[in-house]
């Protein structure tokens, strides 16, 4: 009889290696940084996706060219960004090019910021952590901030992000101070859904139909129970990383 642990091993060794950037700066004080390398360990070991992966700092992701060739781009917490453009340059690649991508946290904020500016035509809408005295915030600080919250979070049906965790609600843990505001209609109106929002309605997720796999959630999956298993988030980007591996260059 094969036993799992062989059958993981089997599928690791027929699974291509998918090339992950990892953006934003690292950093021993972000938690979520911290818990990186036991995920990917955990994917390889329990689910047969093996990610190499490559930390890109937001300053060096200003040109498109720092992003491509990946298999997947993930715009990890951690904000503010040394380069808010870096940022933003390296989400609008992965929209544009059908790239795997995830942001969480900060990175969900700077996917509205992206989305808002760049297919929305809202070029003024600004990040409050980044510019506090803009005229017109799309991300605004929080009524009362997340940092270290754990709350219900409710999924559209028939979304991607309710097929990716395989329930109606979730409970997720936060980090963040900041969140969505305005104009949240006229994002829509483009094309981005709105598919996760907490006990009051407001967002926490957001998608991009269309495209392969663009995910972006305000909660932090990297912070789902001790790192030894995955959240399912995590495994949703993996397995999107490496289904593009397999996509002849």
């Amino acid at each position: 009889m094969t036993t799992d642990t062989a059958m993981t091993a089997d599928a690791a060794h027929n699974s291509p290696t998918a090339r992950i950037a990892l953006i934003g700066e690292r950093s021993p004080n972000v938690t979520s940084h911290n818990r990186l390398p036991l995920l990917l360990d955990a994917l390889a070991a329990h689910d047969g996706l093996v990610l190499d992966a490559y930390w890109v700092p937001t300053e060096d992701a200003e040109e498109p060219e720092a992003v491509r060739g990946f298999d997947a781009v993930w715009v990890l917490p951690g904000s503010p960004y040394r380069s808010e453009a870096g940022a933003l340059t390296a989400i609008r690649t992965a929209r544009e090019e059908g790239i795997p991508f995830l942001g969480t946290c900060g990175g969900f904020q700077h996917t509205l910021l992206e989305f808002a500016r760049n297919v929305c035509g809202l070029t003024a809408v600004a990040h409050a952590e980044n510019d506090p005295g803009a005229g017109d915030l799309l991300i605004e600080p929080l009524a009362c901030s997340l940092v270290g919250h754990e709350g219900t979070v409710t999924l559209t049906p028939g979304s991607l992000a309710e097929s990716v965790l395989g329930a109606d609600r979730s409970i997720e843990r936060y980090h963040c101070s900041y969140g969505p505001g305005p104009h949240l209609d006229t994002l829509r109106a483009h094309g981005l859904r709105f598919t996760g929002q907490d006990e009051e309605g407001r967002v926490r997720i957001a998608e991009l139909p269309g495209h392969p796999f663009f995910l972006a959630t305000l909660f932090q999956p990297e912070l789902f129970g001790d790192g030894s298993r995955p959240h399912p988030v995590v495994q949703a980007l993996a397995r999107a990383a490496v289904r593009h591996a397999r996509v002849p260059a």
